[in-house]
């Protein structure tokens, strides 16, 4: 009230705004009942004097509108009649958001945001702050539950849970505070959001600082986050940290100077001053009429009036106050521009208002569209819905230096940012339950770590739920992934799920034991054949060395080292040529082996056969039908080589299915049917000769090496036949390693067979190297 005197006062006072004009005022007190509301509205319409409707008995001044109601419920009230006759109300701290629909409130204004703004701000606070577990408190009246539902829809947008919803009673006497108050302590919510009015909460309040409930974050409205009330020293540990919004106080200069001074004696007929007095000092006033009904109390001392109101005895609330400064000064800017309606320019069809003598809804007109700047710059206009700008101060309550609780201002909030930063905070300022520094969580369920997935609970709020490993091969690199993310083909989650890493290549490598291992083996096993035929050409002359088929013995070798050699192309990285080679050398070289393996056994049967007097079988004992038989035998495998080559030739591929971990790099045969067409055309050679080695035997000759090809080809069928379950079995490098140790254990076995006898006694029994000896017969 002493603001709005106050800023009449200064406007009369600014030659510059209203020159010549004087604003009065009168003063109605409502006592928050709202039968005065409505009989107060009325009384100023009549004029002052008696209630009489649609009649103004003060001809002398003009009435141009009404600053107030405070509660939104008697603001509705007033706004209905006053809205009848268009006379421009403007509350300083009426809330709900009913009252910007224009169709039913055309002349409401207020200088406090709508609780839309403070819910919006409220939800995206809590939201800040990252917490998804919230509990709410709610009046039972239009400021509680319209706030509660606007918040309530924000939060649950953005994929928050409510944990509950209680509603302060305030029909009953204890508010319904035991029962709201079990069901706080029983929730896992850490935050509560009260929507409430100051006498409202205190029963609350009360019941919890009986049951100690000191673990909760108290979310603030408007109507109680500035509350002096609750700033009790048996609430503290209670409400110490609340967060809340609080109607931004701008600057008044001289304001409190000016309550300061104020003193009965100089208003001896002003009943508030009187009342203050004895509210402020514990006092009674003798000498007035209306002092017995305050000051009941028999201890109370009189009032001499030579109290002074300092800053220890009264605090100034710039919130509420600078409100109602500016709703004087919004009816003194539209009044400045009424005064200076150029003529033949006005707004209406008789042109401008006279000043002395306006109707209403003139007034209202430039309400409407008034824009001005207080003392400390703030920007104060009215939106189409009557609304102002909302700004808020974020407060936090924490205890000062002398051991009570204060406000702190530790943040900003405004709806009208342009940059889209409409709330900034300082979180070094704020200080939290318990004074930790971090802020506490409140979730209905713990987060989800990466490497993890969130699975709903089922009848339970999005909001609780499980965490559950990703499956394998699959990611989650955020904290509450909904959903698991595959990794790229050629990367692999790490040990906790959390990141793709790439996915080694698996290949047989010279770089790694097996494949070292293997190529040395080769390597020296190609050195064998070699010495051997070292070794027959150095006793080239001797009988058991020409006896044997000289030159299909060296043939036979050079193709073993051959044999030997090609497991070579196996290891290392399989490019594009190295694969189109391998199988095809391979193929080749032990088709030109089995081939003279074939050729020396057959020579061997003819060259029998050729010994019996008639025989036509001595014309084939000779060497070009040897070379003939070879020639022909590798033909096959050629022709079988190139169509493979040209219709489906093999091919470097990346297996990533097969080894989860790795990426296994081989070369794809192309055509399955031809690489074991390949193969099964060495082994039908194989079997040729064992099954014509193996019928020759037993001949007498002691030249005879039947049986040692025999036992060859028996250890070469053995091996390839165990090959094929073993490259079944095996995966990646171990099939190719399966295939050099076959290649690599088949081609010994012709070497140990075939050439051992003949080495041994060549090197150490030189007296069985002798022609008689071999041309010795023996008995079958």
């Amino acid at each position: 009230m002493q603001a709005m005197i106050y800023a009449i006062e200064e406007i009369n006072k600014n030659p510059d705004l209203l020159p010549n004009i004087t604003l009065g005022y009168q003063i109605f007190d409502t006592c928050t009942v709202l039968r005065r509301t409505i009989e107060g509205t009325l009384w100023m319409l009549s004029g002052g004097k008696e209630i009489i409707p649609n009649y103004r008995c003060e001809p002398t001044v003009t009435f141009a509108g009404i600053v107030g109601d405070s509660a939104s419920i008697r603001s509705t009230q007033m706004a209905h009649i006053l809205g009848l006759y268009r006379y421009p109300q403007i509350s300083y701290f009426s809330t709900s958001p009913t009252l910007s629909n224009r169709k039913i409130f055309p002349s409401f204004f207020r200088t406090i945001p709508s609780d839309v703004f403070q819910s919006r701000g409220l939800a995206n606070l809590i939201l800040y702050f990252g917490w998804s577990w919230v509990g709410f408190l709610a009046n039972d009246n239009d400021y509680g539950q319209l706030s509660l539902q606007v918040i309530k829809q924000e939060l649950i947008n953005a994929g928050a849970c409510v944990a509950f919803i209680e509603t302060i009673m305030t029909s009953q006497a204890n508010r319904n505070a035991p029962h709201i108050v079990k069901v706080i302590k029983g929730s896992t919510a850490k935050v509560v959001v009260v929507l409430a009015s100051n006498p409202d909460l205190i029963p609350v309040v009360e019941e919890l600082a009986r049951q100690n409930v000191t673990d909760r974050i108290w979310i603030a409205s408007e109507a109680w986050s500035t509350s002096n009330i609750l700033f009790k020293e048996k609430y503290q540990h209670v409400l110490v940290g609340t967060l809340g919004f609080a109607v931004r106080g701008g600057q008044l200069p001289g304001f409190a100077q000016y309550i300061y001074s104020l003193y009965p004696s100089k208003a001896p007929n002003n009943s508030f001053i009187i009342e203050l007095w004895e509210e402020m000092f514990s006092c009674k006033w003798t000498n007035h009429l209306n002092s017995d009904d305050r000051t009941s109390n028999t201890t109370a001392h009189d009032c001499t009036g030579e109290e002074t109101l300092g800053k220890s005895k009264l605090k100034v609330d710039f919130g509420i106050t600078f409100n109602v400064y500016t709703a004087v000064y919004a009816f003194a800017w539209a009044l400045e521009s009424l005064l200076h309606c150029q003529p033949g320019k006005g707004p209406f069809h008789n042109g401008c208002a006279n000043i002395l003598s306006f109707d209403p809804w003139q007034l209202l007109h430039y309400i409407k569209r008034t824009s001005f700047q207080t003392k400390d710059k703030t920007n104060i206009f009215f939106d189409d819905n009557g609304d102002p700008p909302a700004f808020y101060d974020i407060v936090n309550w924490q205890i000062s230096s002398t051991g009570s609780l204060e406000q702190v201002i530790v943040g900003r909030y405004d709806s009208s940012s342009t940059d889209g930063n409409t709330m900034s905070l300082n979180h070094a300022g704020i200080v939290w339950v318990n004074n930790k520094t971090m802020v506490p969580p409140s979730k209905c369920s713990s987060s989800c770590s990466p490497g993890f997935m969130k699975v709903a609970i089922a009848g339970k709020p999005v909001c609780c739920f499980q965490c559950v490993p990703c499956p394998q091969g699959q990611i989650s690199n955020e904290t509450d992934a909904v959903n698991c993310l595959p990794c790229p083909w050629d990367m692999w989650p790490n040990l906790h799920q959390g990141a793709c890493l790439p996915r080694p290549i698996d290949f047989l490598s010279y770089s790694e034991t097996i494949g070292i291992s293997l190529a040395i083996i080769a390597i020296f096993s190609s050195v064998v054949p070699l010495g051997i035929l070292g070794l027959f050409i150095h006793y080239r002359t001797t009988p058991i060395v020409r006896a044997n088929n000289w030159s299909l013995s060296c043939l036979l070798l050079i193709s073993l080292c051959l044999c030997f050699l090609c497991s070579l192309a196996f290891i290392g990285y399989p490019h594009l040529d190295k694969c189109l080679l391998r199988q095809v050398t391979f193929g080749l070289a032990f088709s030109l082996c089995i081939s003279c393996v074939l050729a020396k056994t057959i020579i061997v049967v003819v060259a029998f056969k050729a010994t019996k007097p008639g025989s036509q079988l001595r014309k084939f004992t000779g060497v070009r039908v040897s070379y003939t038989l070879i020639v022909l035998c590798l033909l096959i495998q050629v022709s079988i080589c190139v169509t493979w080559l040209t219709s489906s030739p093999p091919f470097p591929e990346f297996d990533s299915n097969t080894q989860s971990k790795v990426i296994i790099l081989s070369c794809n045969e192309g055509s399955p049917i031809a690489f074991w067409f390949m193969l099964g055309y060495l082994g039908l050679l194989a079997t040729i000769s064992f099954i014509v080695a193996f019928l020759a035997r037993r001949l007498p000759d002691s030249f005879n090496e039947a049986k040692f090809i025999t036992f060859s080809m028996l250890a070469f069928l053995s091996v390839w036949i165990s090959y094929i379950p073993a490259s079944l079995s095996s995966q990646g490098k171990y099939t190719v390693a399966t295939e050099i140790f076959a290649i690599l254990s088949s081609a010994w076995a012709l070497v140990i067979c075939i050439f051992l006898p003949k080495c041994f006694i060549i090197l150490f029994r030189p007296d069985m190297n002798a022609k008689g000896l071999l041309m010795k017969k023996t008995c079958g």
